[in-house]
């Protein structure tokens, strides 16, 4: 007659290191593969969140010094991390604690993609595989003046740092940003200056809240962050939602969108045009979706540097 095991929780047995060594590890019984044996690209995790340092820039526009009493430099936000490996046909699977712990190992560590492609260096050899993936995603805060008033918010912006090792041990480094602005139709605009020029009737050109996202791949031997990606953002649309606003910053904006009439085939010119003239960037992909206030559907465009082997724009999707 069997014994059955005590439906109890031993708070205080302690864990030796020969009850370690002699707990069972089904990771090394490769006869016990389910399904096709047959090499798997990617594996690993996926929403694993941990606080990270990022480097943080002073605000934006012409009161952005005020931004020095709200903080600037390291700053701790909270990271999203995906990391992936390549597994063989002969392996059942990984370790995938191993990627949590080698970021701990650099909690105290700036984020950036250089660091990312140390921690990407160090858990493919702990997993002994071919190819890996690395992404952390973020919130990146930055404080903006008010175009006119004086006042100043923080600005958020849901970026990423991407690093990715090939067979031949080759490091590649990307960084992402989604980038909101305020997209003032240029044939709307005409038509209403020509309904108050011919017949005198008070018309109202639309415009819209527009997003952009931007992702390039670092050239090598260079370094690029997240800060500068904003930077040129903000350089080729001029148009940026803003965080507060009184009177005169309405108007401002109002002044800002008319100066800075655009399709949504402009907002992608225009970013390409900051993107090719930057030697740090090897390669971009810009998408973008303006989403339309005069019709029931958005109007959207994507595209790319154009180079041999590199960023295509086949994605269709665009609910950024």
């Amino acid at each position: 007659m069997s014994t059955r095991p005590k439906r109890a929780y031993d708070a205080s047995f302690k864990v030796t290191d020969a009850y370690r060594a002699s707990l069972p590890d089904v990771m090394k019984c490769p006869n016990d593969i389910e399904g096709a044996r047959v090499a798997i690209q990617q594996v690993g995790i996926d929403g694993f969140k941990l606080p990270m340092r990022f480097a943080l820039k002073a605000g934006a526009g012409k009161k952005g010094g005020a931004a020095a009493k709200h903080g600037a430099g390291p700053a701790t936000l909270e990271a999203r991390v995906t990391g992936t490996v390549s597994l063989d046909a002969a392996r059942k699977g990984i370790n995938m604690s191993r990627i949590v712990r080698t970021f701990y190992e650099h909690g105290a560590d700036v984020c950036s993609p250089e660091l990312l492609g140390r921690i990407l260096k160090k858990y493919r050899r702990a997993h002994a595989a071919l190819e890996a993936r690395l992404r952390v995603a973020f919130s990146f805060p930055v404080w903006q003046a008010s175009l006119r008033s004086g006042l100043g918010g923080w600005q958020y912006y849901d970026a990423a740092y991407e690093v990715a090792l090939g067979r031949a041990g080759e490091l590649r480094r990307y960084v992402e940003i989604d980038f909101e602005y305020s997209s003032a139709c240029p044939c709307s605009a005409e038509l209403a200056e020509h309904a108050r020029e011919a017949r005198g009737v008070f018309a109202m050109g639309h415009s819209q809240r527009s997003r952009a996202r931007v992702r390039v791949e670092i050239a090598s031997r260079r370094t690029l962050t997240v800060d500068v990606l904003l930077s040129h953002c903000r350089a080729a649309l001029r148009t940026e939602t803003q965080v507060m606003v009184k009177r005169e910053d309405e108007q401002a904006f109002a002044e800002l969108n008319g100066a800075h009439l655009k399709f949504v085939e402009d907002a992608a010119r225009l970013l390409y045009a900051r993107l090719a003239a930057d030697a740090r960037v090897r390669d971009f992909r810009v998408m973008c979706a303006h989403y339309e206030s005069l019709h029931s559907h958005d109007a959207v465009s994507v595209i790319c540097k154009g180079i041999p082997g590199g960023m295509n724009a086949d994605s269709l999707n665009f609910r950024m």
